[in-house]
């Protein structure tokens, strides 16, 4: 096991705006300097395998599923890594069930949100940054002819809008600290930057 505790970066945002792309390059210049560094994600199919509804249909369940099993994954990867990079951090799955939420014009008790935030604002602590990545309007959602990304939900833009406002609205509720990145090569530049710098590599 590492006698220092690794280095932990994650990335929140809605979908198609960049965020494993950026994570997966963070993975490649981190390992190429000779840093092992292990990216965690996969959350969202592992919870569809279980039954659990996710994107438009979250729940206060799938939630919380997501957020302890990102947490439970991330402290595995302690043990054999120097440099941890999550893929949908804990805010995330929070932000897509509040925009899920206003998608359906439901509400849910305040108890509810309430422990769900305590819980996100505990699991966030440990990450030495935290990358939110910005909706441009622009870009293109998900081919539908990759079979990932086939489901209806992912062709809907008006909710990647409720989940990117969802998400920023919540950094700023919890007062947790980030580092945005817009959808251009300058600001993915600059936050690749810091990560290095956060992992460790001048």
């Amino acid at each position: 096991m590492n006698e220092q505790p690794p280095v932990r970066i994650g990335v929140v945002g809605t979908y198609a705006t960049g965020k494993t792309t950026l994570m997966r390059r963070i993975e490649m210049e981190v390992r190429a300097v000779g840093i092992p560094a292990l990216r965690v994600g996969g959350l969202a199919k592992r919870a569809a395998e279980l039954g659990l509804p996710k994107m438009t249909n979250h729940t206060a369940l799938s939630t919380e599923w997501l957020i302890t099993a990102g947490i439970a994954d991330e402290l595995a990867a302690t043990t054999h890594a120097r440099a941890i990079l999550a893929d949908c951090a804990a805010p995330a799955a929070l932000a897509y069930y509040t925009a899920a939420l206003e998608h359906r014009g439901e509400l849910t008790p305040v108890t509810t949100l309430d422990r769900l935030r305590a819980l996100v604002t505990a699991a966030s602590t440990p990450y030495d940054l935290l990358i939110a990545t910005v909706l441009d309007p622009r870009e293109p959602l998900p081919d539908p002819r990759d079979e990932a990304q086939s489901e209806p939900h992912h062709r809907d833009p008006a909710f990647r809008q409720l989940v990117d406002s969802h998400t920023h609205k919540l950094l700023s509720e919890l007062n947790l600290g980030h580092v945005l990145v817009a959808n251009d090569d300058t600001s993915r530049s600059d936050a690749l930057r810091l990560a290095m710098t956060m992992a460790g590599v001048a």
